[in-house]
């Protein structure tokens, strides 16, 4: 293969709902290009993306495949994305590398729910995208209802470059409206004849011609006047035009295909070389150190690694974008994430699981590399002088929690390796080994998600698991001063333990003074504080220690096994035995013996006084509660609504946004288990939602009850 340069490059990612058709035209668009010989078909497991079991499974894409193809002495680098929201992790780092999306519709459907995820990811990204109208020879096809709701999606930014002649059974013409020909190809498709406009099309042709002479023309101050000027644009300069509004996403150029036929790929492709921005067009991109960065040859060398992934017997292949300058074979970088050096042994052009070995790629080109010791997903390599290092990828905050265990506890070891693997492949997989709940906890972004990592540990890695009801990590605190005190005793022969603590604790908020005289049971007591120690918690709250001895009753070395007692405590709540937060503890006195007082004994005394005095100071449970966001179709959201409300969601707000009614609230991370769901179930999965922590709330009486009974017969149960 050549070594292409960055003007000869497109990046592209193939986006859409699920069966729309993303893989079957990435097949389309290798077999022009000469990159495989014979089109597969996804029914038949045989497609160069969609190449991994679980994929030929499902059925539909799990994860993002880096693809290549040549056309017209160009390289397109194509990222087939997953069309499920649930693999969502997948389609933000293929966005990250590529310039350009084509957003493939299937036309039976017109925009469904994955189209319009797709188009907020790419939003997000600031991706032009091309319009792919597939499926045009299905019985069910209908042109211009898919048509008009992409109108009503995306406003009038739909510019239409093609239309068919003969859509459904049979199709095989389109008019293009931009070089004003007919194309047509023969049944079984490949090569078209390119003909003149029949009769019975000119004057629907001229006129849409006319309307995408206008769409060009308003995206250029030159062009408005050229066409004033002479009432027409050349083809050239409506491709002008049409690139610089995609690049501000006011133009959405609309194509025709039929992928599974080989039909409109050609001139496609075409489109996309002689329109789509090569990488050096593109603004150039921000290191963490606010450098810019521009995609020039000449630059030093960096590259952005957006993807790892571990293939059988070749071990963990690492993708990259050459964000500057050429990277060669057996070329030293410096990994600015890890600090550590690594060689580029070999550098490939990948088409799935096919590699094509290259000596060399430039600024722009997407490729691979093997056996790299430090460097992993969203990591930086640059020229030791240059200092590269990029921002990482930002994900979606997780949506769907499950515990896990594996069913024969000696394979624990093992599924941990595994779990930590499958979440560096994709980041949106959170694992997180909770000392708290006493459970492995996996993150995701949906039940199917999640079941897709069962799929992995159960088929691939021989790993029987099963997933368990998650707890909730709640937190205990006090609503009221109390006091207690406790002497610890022992004798037993020789030197024997004592120590005794007098505490109050009362509840503590940020910023609140300490008082110096407290009303506790009708009876007033002064405390003076002598010194203050706040502890930040690794849980949440603060612990703030207040030493008010007088006189010498407690020695200050006692002070720490006091705090350690108390701190014990505090890890293991009286209530539930979860963690405990904001409690202020004054020790005011005590005694201690001269021969027996030790550091064993004032831990002991300080622990017990401290869950005594916790148990008469209005214990309260708190739970985790979570910011939701909601956005659902209009026609659901009284049914949305009423599942939330049933949920004890606290409503905080409601508006619009492009299309779509958004529900904000703040709602209780117990009764958002399996909300994803439920959620789809509710909207035929047109809606879709975000969490995110919020904070601690008291939970109300009836539920504390719940909780307390259920921790008891927990307790009796051990």
């Amino acid at each position: 293969m050549k070594v292409y340069q960055t003007n000869e490059i497109r990046n592209l990612t193939l986006l859409g709902n699920a069966g729309a058709g993303k893989t079957t035209l990435a097949e389309t668009m290798l077999y022009e290009g000469g990159v495989i010989n014979r089109m597969g078909e996804v029914d038949n497991k045989n497609t160069v993306s969609d190449y991994h079991r679980v994929e030929q499974e499902y059925g539909n894409s799990v994860h993002p495949t880096v693809l290549y193809t040549e056309y017209n002495g160009c390289k397109l680098n194509i990222i087939d994305t997953p069309g499920m929201d649930d693999f969502v992790g997948g389609v933000i780092p293929a966005l990250s590398v590529a310039a350009t999306g084509l957003m493939i519709f299937n036309t039976v459907n017109g925009v469904e729910v994955g189209t319009e995820i797709a188009n907020r990811n790419a939003a997000k990204f600031h991706t032009p995208l091309i319009f792919v109208m597939n499926h045009l020879n299905h019985e069910n096809t209908n042109w211009d209802m898919s048509i008009d709701s992409a109108k009503a999606a995306f406003g009038n930014k739909l510019a239409i470059v093609q239309y068919p002649v003969n859509p459904g059974i049979g199709f095989n013409k389109v008019v293009d409206v931009l070089k004003m020909k007919m194309y047509e190809w023969p049944a079984n498709g490949g090569e078209p004849k390119i003909i003149d406009i029949p009769e019975e099309e000119k004057e629907k042709a001229e006129q849409m011609h006319n309307e995408l002479v206008e769409m060009a023309a308003e995206n250029d101050e030159n062009l408005m006047e050229l066409f004033f000027e002479k009432g027409e644009l050349t083809e050239d300069e409506m491709r002008t035009g049409l690139k610089l509004g995609m690049l501000e996403r006011s133009v959405f150029p609309v194509f025709c295909v039929c992928a599974s036929c080989d039909m409109g790929t050609r001139r496609l492709m075409e489109f996309i070389i002689n329109v789509a921005p090569h990488p050096g067009e593109l603004a150039p991109k921000k290191t963490v150190n606010d450098k810019e960065v521009k995609a020039d040859v000449n630059g030093p060398t960096s590259l952005f690694v957006f993807k790892t992934s571990v293939e059988q017997h070749v071990g963990e292949i690492t993708y990259f974008k050459v964000m500057s300058g050429t990277v060669k074979e057996g070329m030293d970088l410096m990994n600015t994430t890890r600090n550590a050096k690594e060689r580029i042994s070999q550098i490939y052009a990948v088409a799935g699981k096919n590699r094509t070995k290259v000596t060399e790629m430039v600024a722009g080109d997407i490729g691979a590399t093997v056996k790299l010791k430090e460097t992993k997903h969203n990591h930086t390599l640059s020229d030791k002088d240059a200092n590269y290092k990029f921002p990482s990828l930002q994900y979606p905050e997780p949506r769907y929690r499950t515990a896990i265990k594996a069913v024969n506890e000696a394979d624990e070891e093992k599924m941990g390796e595994y779990l930590h693997r499958m979440a560096e492949e994709d980041p949106t997989y959170v694992i997180e080994y909770s000392k708290e709940l006493k459970q492995v906890i996996v993150h995701g972004q949906g039940e199917y998600h999640l079941n897709t990592l069962r799929w992995y540990l159960t088929n691939e890695f021989k790993i029987d698991i099963e997933f368990l009801k998650p707890k909730i990590p709640y937190r205990e605190t006090i609503t009221k001063a109390a006091q207690a005190d406790y002497r610890h005793k022992k004798q037993s022969g020789g030197a024997g333990q004592f120590g005794e603590v007098h505490m109050i604790i009362e509840p503590y908020e940020e910023g609140s003074p300490a008082p110096s005289m407290f009303k506790i049971n009708g009876k007033e007591l002064k405390v003076n504080v002598r010194g203050t120690d706040e502890h930040k918690l690794p849980w949440g709250g603060k612990l703030v220690f207040c030493n008010c001895i007088v006189g010498g009753s407690i020695d200050a070395r006692f002070h720490p096994a006091i705090l350690k007692g108390i701190m014990e405590k505090m890890e293991e709540g009286p209530l539930t035995g979860s963690y405990a937060r904001d409690i202020r503890v004054f020790i005011y006195d005590g005694k201690m013996h001269p021969v027996d007082s030790n550091e064993i004994s004032f831990k002991l005394a300080g622990r017990h006084a401290f869950s005594d005095a916790f148990k008469k100071a209005g214990a309260k449970i708190l739970e985790p509660i979570y910011d939701v966001e909601v956005l659902v179709p209009s026609d659901r959201m009284g049914d949305v609504m009423s599942d939330l409300q049933g949920r004890r969601a606290l409503i905080m707000g409601m508006s619009s946004e492009k299309g779509f009614e958004k529900i904000v609230a703040k709602v209780p991370l117990k009764e958002m288990n399996k909300y994803s769901t439920s959620l789809s179930s509710l909207t035929q999965g047109r809606a879709m939602f975000t969490m995110k922590f919020a904070d601690y709330e008291k939970v109300p009486g009836e539920i504390q009850d719940e909780l307390l009974a259920a921790y008891e017969a927990e307790q009796d149960e051990e």
